[in-house]
């Protein structure tokens, strides 16, 4: 039997009774039990939590980077050291296959462990300007920060954030997904176990209408950090602009997989099944594949031939809501009358996994691009498939988006490839399945966001630049 959960807000380095505050209980996706019951907060919580944060703000600060870097070390350690308890939690809260949270524990540990080493290499530079005046600029950090988390990868999104805002000197107030709080709490905790002082690192739970806002509106908070919906994302940005605060926006994707008919075949294959990592609850899923004409009927049924051995609740997890559930049935509707040609799946899954939130796996062909599923971000393991012709109609056709996170390109043709890259309208272009890692800055073009995440850049990001000019005559 799962154990329900009793989540509360952590604040200054305690956890604070929700007393008669209300509450909501999270039901977990593979079977809809209960899991916990969450608190649901208010301004007052986000205002403690914004002061504890600006009050420990100048300590944390004025640290030596190898200081604040050997903690978030030590924070790498003790993740990789409960790695277990971690993944079970975030695998009953988030339905997400064990071997896939393994992958994402590892990952959040590598933040801590990457930005904890990097940090002691941001510096400034200086400027010549000439014989009796002096030049430099030092990077710092802008205080607190208020993080919005989602819930598809709670664990991994936190760590993401955290690690890049605390090396760089920030404090940090975290509102996570009321359907996910669990491990962030956790890693608030584990912060502070390994040394982190109180009030560097707070979490508020409660809804984005509640807790969100509040944190956009809260006038000490001097950065947001925000994943999740476009519409979400334009209304966290529209706060911030009320009060000139800069966003870092990481908004979703509808990222196009572009294949010409030199391409090696049997990779493409694994790089389609990436819609189902997460169950495609991913905003980088690879969801239009396009197929140059020579080879797209072959890789249509290489792709539908593999995406039915996806069995749900074996190697398929589950929606994590009940509304992301609801909204990727109905886009089996929406494809159907749109006239797009079902190959695969397409229906609720069904029989013993029908008490979870499970969906099949599912590929549609002769998608066109003025279909919804070719458009919008569906959220699921749900495959789009279209043919083009020439490059200029692959790149068009990739291009004819409102988003622009990843693209991914697959030719032996070295020069195209190059040269479809450059014109691909994504922040992310991976050509061949290159690997991608913690190294390398994360972010989108268009309706995809603002700033980057991940790699150096983000330092940059998570850090303010200041020009000072001395007069030595």
């Amino acid at each position: 039997m799962v154990m329900v959960r009793d989540l509360d807000h952590w604040i200054d380095g305690k956890t604070v009774p929700r007393g008669t505050q209300p509450a909501m209980t999270v039901h977990g996706p593979v079977d809809r039990r209960s899991v916990a019951s969450v608190a649901l907060g208010g301004a007052s919580h986000v205002a403690d939590a914004v002061a504890a944060a600006r009050g420990a703000g100048p300590d944390w600060a004025d640290r030596a980077p190898v200081e604040r870097g050997r903690l978030l070390l030590a924070v790498s350690s003790a993740l990789r050291e409960r790695a277990e308890e971690f993944v079970e939690v975030e695998v009953e809260e988030t339905g997400k296959l064990v071997s896939e949270m393994r992958g994402g524990l590892g990952v959040a540990a590598d933040y801590f462990e990457y930005y904890g080493g990097v940090v002691r290499a941001l510096f400034g530079e200086t400027i010549g300007l000439g014989s009796g005046d002096h030049a430099f600029t030092t990077r710092e950090p802008y205080g607190v920060v208020g993080m919005i988390t989602p819930w598809n990868g709670p664990l991994t999104q936190a760590a993401r954030g955290m690690a890049a805002a605390l090396a760089a000197g920030n404090t940090v107030v975290v509102k996570p997904s009321e359907f996910t709080s669990s491990t962030t709490l956790m890693l608030a905790r584990l912060c502070e176990e390994v040394g982190v002082p109180p009030g560097v690192v707070n979490v508020v739970l409660g809804t984005g209408a509640e807790v969100g806002a509040a944190l956009v509106d809260h006038p000490d908070v001097r950065l947001l950090a925000f994943t999740g919906s476009v519409t979400t994302g334009r209304a966290v940005a529209e706060g911030a602009a009320r009060r000139l605060v800069p966003t870092i926006l990481e908004l979703g994707g509808k990222s196009a997989n572009v294949v010409f008919a030199d391409a090696d075949l049997d990779r493409v294959v694994e790089s389609a099944l990436t819609i189902c990592v997460g169950a495609g609850q991913q905003c980088a899923a690879l969801s239009r594949l396009l197929v140059q004409h020579e080879v797209h009927d072959e890789l249509l049924d290489r792709v539908a031939a593999a995406m039915r051995e996806r069995v749900p609740g074996e190697r398929l997890a589950p929606m994590t809501t009940e509304g992301q559930f609801e909204k990727v049935v109905e886009y089996f509707d929406v494809a159907a009358r749109d006239g797009a040609r079902l190959v695969v799946g397409g229906r609720a899954a069904s029989g013993e996994t029908a008490a979870g939130r499970y969906v099949e796996a599912t590929v549609y062909a002769d998608v066109t691009p003025q279909m919804r599923i070719f458009r919008e971000e569906v959220f699921g393991p749900v495959l789009a498939v279209s043919r083009f012709g020439t490059e200029d109609e692959a790149v068009a056709m990739a291009n004819d988006s409102d988003f622009g996170l990843v693209a991914s390109v697959w030719t032996r043709d070295s020069g195209r490839a190059l040269r479809v890259a450059s014109r691909m309208e994504a922040g992310q272009v991976i050509v061949n399945g290159g690997r991608t890692g913690i190294e390398t800055p994360f972010g989108g073009y268009k309706s995809s966001g603002l700033g980057r995440e991940k790699g150096f850049e983000s330092l940059l990001h998570y850090t303010q630049l200041k020009t000072t000019v001395v007069s030595t005559r």
